[in-house]
């Protein structure tokens, strides 16, 4: 009768403990995954979409769409701040913050930056979102070539002709006189588009090859180009017979140079000069999306996304106090033997 006495009594005394110990210290028995903290779901950086906005003769707007994507519980106080480095001086150009706020849905969503840099060179814009003010993920894209954007006003389809059989600037011997001599300019130009434009103008300028000194220029408008269709516009002009001139034809636009193209005039029989043009297309080159911009200190922290689990934070647990009570048990009767 005392074996079971000690028993019962320590097995009292281990759940009066137990009661002691839950009102003592709040959450000791309670289940740790009930009331513990979620934490935020994941918000990468998916993709970058660039595309040029407003272009003037200086600068030109991007338009940067960097797509996030989100999963898991809702991430609050989201934040994305897109940068244009210079890749040649690695100087920040322009810098855009946008507060995205709370992301609460299984999605990806776009959020749109615009940047206003100059239009040289090359950039590398990078990205970088924050989740309360820490940086958790970075992605970057790199762009060459914006001197190929032009503005509005620059923009023409008509070109000077480029033919090996058509050269853009051709003349023939007019009047061959001992002190002047009477060239017949001949400039082909192709209108390339699907409109006919009627404020075009070419100016010539024949220029001394020795001495580079303008002997002698002319402006003439250009008539109308029908689409697809090669036209050639005329001009006569009287140089001092016996040199050699370079030939400049420039292609105009209501005051702003189109195309430019260069020929040369031999008029000396003893010396002749050619037009060494080396032509060197550039075009506008947008880099593949990648993740983080190259430095350690940028790259992606992981972090937990599910659900905390039953076996872990603090707490006993129920499990720990029945371990606690047969323990208790197995004392009191090795006690009592």
């Amino acid at each position: 009768m005392r074996r079971e006495s000690v028993l019962a009594a320590g097995a009292v005394g281990v759940v009066v403990l137990a009661v002691v110990a839950a009102v003592l210290v709040p959450g000791a028995l309670a289940d740790p995954s009930e009331d513990r903290p979620v934490r935020p779901g994941p918000v990468t950086i998916a993709d970058m979409e660039i595309s040029a906005g407003d272009v003037t003769g200086d600068t030109v707007s991007l338009n940067v769409g960097t797509r996030l994507s989100h999963r898991g519980p809702p991430a609050r106080n989201v934040s994305l701040r897109v940068q244009a480095v210079d890749t040649e001086s690695g100087l920040v150009e322009s810098t855009r913050s946008v507060a995205v706020g709370t992301l609460s849905e299984e999605r990806e969503v776009a959020v749109p930056t615009n940047l206003t840099v100059e239009r040289e060179g090359g950039y590398r814009i990078r990205a970088v979102v924050y989740r309360d003010g820490e940086r958790i993920d970075s992605g970057a894209r790199e762009l060459r070539g914006l001197e190929a954007l032009q503005p509005a006003y620059a923009r023409s389809d008509v070109r000077f002709a480029a033919a090996d059989a058509l050269p853009p600037v051709s003349f023939s011997v007019a009047e061959a006189g001992e002190e002047l001599t009477a060239l017949d300019m001949q400039m082909a130009l192709t209108n390339e588009g699907d409109e006919q434009p009627s404020d075009l103008r070419v100016t010539v300028t024949l220029r001394q090859a020795d001495s580079n000194i303008v002997a002698n220029r002319t402006a003439v408008d250009v008539g109308s180009i029908r689409p697809g269709r090669t036209a050639t516009v005329e001009t006569r002009l009287r140089v001092p017979a016996g040199y050699n001139y370079y030939v400049d034809a420039v292609l105009w636009k209501d005051g702003v140079i189109i195309d430019s193209a260069r020929g040369a005039a031999n008029l000396d029989p003893s010396e002749t000069i050619s037009v060494n043009e080396t032509r060197r297309e550039v075009e506008l080159e947008v880099g593949d999306f990648t993740r983080g911009d190259g430095t350690e200190g940028d790259r992606p922290r992981p972090e937990a996304t599910g659900m905390p689990t039953a076996g872990g934070g603090p707490g006993f647990g129920v499990v720990v106090a029945v371990v606690a009570v047969v323990a208790a048990a197995l004392f009191a009767r090795r006690w009592t033997t």
